[in-house]
């Protein structure tokens, strides 16, 4: 793995060094051998903005895509990206996760127009979503021809556990300490220690063991 990274000569060396190596998680220790990371050689890597820190791990089939005007993608140290994630950034959007998070398999992050920037030691499981944008709806013209519209992105505090199959929409910040439950669906902010639930999300309850106020409740 010394000689592993992004350019065509890296990729080929992680291939061979990979070759008899573990698959799935396991082979997530393959990062920690060298600065350079583990990039799979069946990832695909379409991005001019695209930026790593330091023993960064991204797993077999994920996708990291620059669109038109896309910003960038930066990754801190330890990040760990699984299978068939997609990271995608377009008209000025960008993502940035911060060190020690992971990004489970089959998760998109898109990021068109505004930024989506995720915390240190954040866990975001399989199948979530992160959309920092939405359409136009105005009548008489067709969606897919109207312009791209954000309420100013999608921020995650550190320590942050996103359960499987959630989804973050635009205009939201989940506070440090946060945990949104199994298929939640975000659409306002999460307070900080507060674990929350359900479409429409509710706080169910707060980490430190605070009681729910009748406000809290509804």
């Amino acid at each position: 793995m010394r000689w592993a990274g992004l350019s065509w000569t890296g990729r080929i060396a992680t291939r061979l060094a990979t070759w008899f190596a573990p698959r799935y998680k396991a082979a997530r220790q393959l990062a920690g051998f060298s600065p350079a990371g583990y990039i799979a050689p069946s990832a695909t890597i379409r991005h001019q903005g695209f930026r790593l820190g330091r023993h960064v791990f991204i797993d077999d089939r994920a996708l990291i895509f620059q669109d038109h005007e896309g910003g960038p993608v930066e990754l801190g140290d330890w990040v760990s990206i699984y299978r068939d994630a997609i990271l995608q950034t377009g008209y000025g959007g960008s993502i940035s996760i911060g060190a020690h998070s992971s990004v489970q398999p089959r998760c998109i992050l898109s990021s068109y127009v505004a930024p989506i920037q995720i915390g240190q030691h954040v866990m975001i499981a399989a199948y979530s979503v992160f959309y920092s944008y939405n359409h136009g709806i105005a009548p008489g013209v067709f969606i897919k021809e109207q312009p791209l519209q954000s309420r100013g992105g999608i921020v995650v505090e550190d320590d942050v556990w996103i359960g499987a199959r959630a989804i973050v929409l635009d205009g939201v910040r989940i506070g440090k300490g946060a945990v949104v439950g199994a298929g939640s669906v975000v659409t306002k902010d999460v307070p900080a220690g507060a674990v929350v639930g359900g479409s429409p999300l509710r706080i169910l309850k707060w980490r430190d063991g605070t009681e729910l106020n009748s406000s809290e409740e509804n």
